[in-house]
């Protein structure tokens, strides 16, 4: 199955963008994920987008020829980046390429709360009349204190944190299959 996915963060060592990396080869073989490079849009401009810029155009293209969507968002003053919502946007303008697709949500942070703020709105974005995803429901994937659950590599290391994201990765792929009838 080909998933893109897109990270919310540009910062050069963001643990989210190390969870993305751990995911796409750990589930190498049942996923190909393609990290998006989410980070190099322009900001979304309403009068250029009937004219976008190639990296527009390219990526607006992965994600509708993808089967499914991975999301893997920090936290910014309880919601998403701006980095992510951009994308959103442009996804969301004249060729609508999220709609009806799957999607997975995933986030880590230093605290306790692993994302949850940012995700429980996300997963409100993503019902928004543009966007109309199909999230993936009841399997919130909030990393807290992912500083200590990955090595120095930034590879996740934590057991149960990786059987969880297993069982959840398990579910994404499944849901993929039972939306496929949109």
């Amino acid at each position: 199955m080909k998933i893109v996915a897109l990270v919310g963060s540009n910062r050069k060592e963001s643990y989210n963008k190390k969870l993305a990396v751990y995911m796409q080869e750990r589930y190498k073989g049942k996923l190909d994920i393609e990290i998006l490079p989410i980070e190099q849009l322009p900001m979304y401009n309403q009068d250029d987008e009937l004219n976008p810029a190639d990296i527009v155009k390219d990526i607006k293209g992965k994600v509708l020829e993808s089967d499914g969507i991975l999301i893997v968002t920090p936290e910014y003053n309880h919601s998403i980046p701006a980095v992510l919502k951009n994308a959103i946007d442009w996804f969301s303008r004249v060729e609508r390429v999220m709609v009806h697709k799957p999607v997975m949500i995933a986030g880590g942070s230093g605290g306790v709360l692993g994302t949850v703020r940012a995700q429980m709105h996300l997963r409100q974005i993503m019902n928004s009349p543009g966007v109309s995803a199909l999230t993936l429901p009841g399997n919130e994937v909030f990393i807290g204190a992912i500083q200590s659950k990955l090595d120095e590599t930034g590879k996740l290391v934590d057991e149960a944190t990786i059987q969880f994201l297993d069982k959840v990765v398990e579910n994404f792929i499944d849901w993929i299959k039972q939306t496929k009838r949109y």
